[in-house]
């Protein structure tokens, strides 16, 4: 039986390294995209392209931001708490915190978690820039929303470590999220409880 084209089978196998897409489902959208018009294409091509060209991360809190920005929206805002800080894995994470619309405060986007297994240390994640703000002695609480899985987890009781010689107070985001799950996932509700319901770590 005859192969497909190339070009087909490049566009299933690129849709396969995405994170949640299998075979299946990559076939499905290079099938679809196939049937569209081109302009469909085209508006995905550049979509793809500006997403790295056009964007960049803040140089303050590492979510990602506009490129030529001095800082993103979020540390721009004169109305947020500089004084609360609130520490997550990626800048999904801050997406759906805001979606809560409960804090009020800034982020600091870790860009991931220790884990030794994939040789992710400290000096991978953007923990020396979290430790540079808060001993500039603004913040006076921060918040550590790691999801609560091993590595988040991990990843919590070294920043504890690190940020507790420095006289801030150190929360965790309650149990209101399932162990094991990602804050991407969890619905709005159980986040506000963990948000408000936050514990000394």
């Amino acid at each position: 039986m005859a192969g497909l084209p190339a070009p087909l089978q490049a566009l299933i196998d690129a849709f396969e390294r995405l994170p949640g897409i299998g075979p299946k489902t990559a076939s499905r959208l290079a099938f679809y995209l196939l049937r569209q018009p081109e302009e469909v294409s085209r508006q995905l091509a550049d979509a793809l392209l500006a997403l790295k060209s056009a964007t960049t991360l803040c140089p303050i809190c590492f979510n990602i931001t506009l490129a030529g920005q001095e800082r993103c929206e979020i540390c721009a805002d004169p109305r947020r708490d500089e004084s609360l800080l609130c520490v997550v894995e990626e800048p999904l994470d801050v997406l759906v915190l805001e979606r809560t619309g409960a804090f009020g405060g800034r982020y600091h986007v870790l860009h991931g978690v220790l884990s030794p297994i994939e040789g992710i240390g400290p000096e991978q994640l953007k923990i020396r820039p979290l430790i540079d703000r808060v001993r500039e002695g603004k913040v006076r609480e921060v918040i550590v929303a790691t999801n609560p899985s091993m590595e988040g987890d991990a990843t919590a009781l070294y920043l504890r470590q690190q940020l507790l010689p420095l006289g801030v107070r150190i929360t965790r985001l309650a149990r209101g999220l399932p162990v094991g799950g990602d804050l991407e996932y969890a619905d709005q509700s159980t986040l506000l409880r963990a948000l408000v319901g936050r514990q000394e770590l």
